[in-house]
């Protein structure tokens, strides 16, 4: 069995994505994808069976974390600002998906864009822009090629 790379282990450390049921389905070079899927359980309006915007929230934060954790260099992120524009409701019973990448990077700050979608790939649920502190082991982001 392989070493999971530093993302899987970010993600897999923190408690709220265990309880959301977070899946970590793809991440490489400041580019992650991640799901969650639909539960009872995250259900904002019972009256609808529309997931929380919490829920979706801290599926899009920790997407854009794990982007910036497998930037090149990348040892470890903090949110610093996350601004998310919901668009429109997750239809009831479907995954949410979320995609993020880490666009540009400064010797400490990792700039970040991501959207989320239930199975209509077309519609996005919400988009969400922000800033991640980024460690570094060397101090200096990597250079993407």
């Amino acid at each position: 069995m392989t070493d999971p790379s530093p993302a899987q282990r970010f993600i897999d450390a923190i408690p709220h994505a265990k309880a959301l049921g977070l899946e970590l389905i793809q991440i490489a070079d400041g580019k992650a994808v991640m799901a969650m899927p639909y539960s009872e359980a995250l259900i904002g309006d019972p009256a609808t069976g529309v997931i929380a915007g919490g829920a979706v929230s801290a599926l899009m934060d920790t997407c854009c974390g794990a982007a910036v954790m497998s930037y090149p260099g990348a040892r470890g992120t903090a949110t610093l600002d996350l601004r998310i524009d919901y668009m429109r409701a997750a239809k009831p019973g479907q995954r949410i998906t979320a995609r993020a990448e880490c666009f540009h990077a400064t010797r400490t700050v990792a700039f970040v864009r991501a959207t989320a979608h239930d199975e209509d790939e077309g519609l996005p649920v919400a988009t969400a822009s922000g800033a991640f502190t980024m460690e570094t082991s060397s101090g200096r982001p990597e250079a993407k090629s």
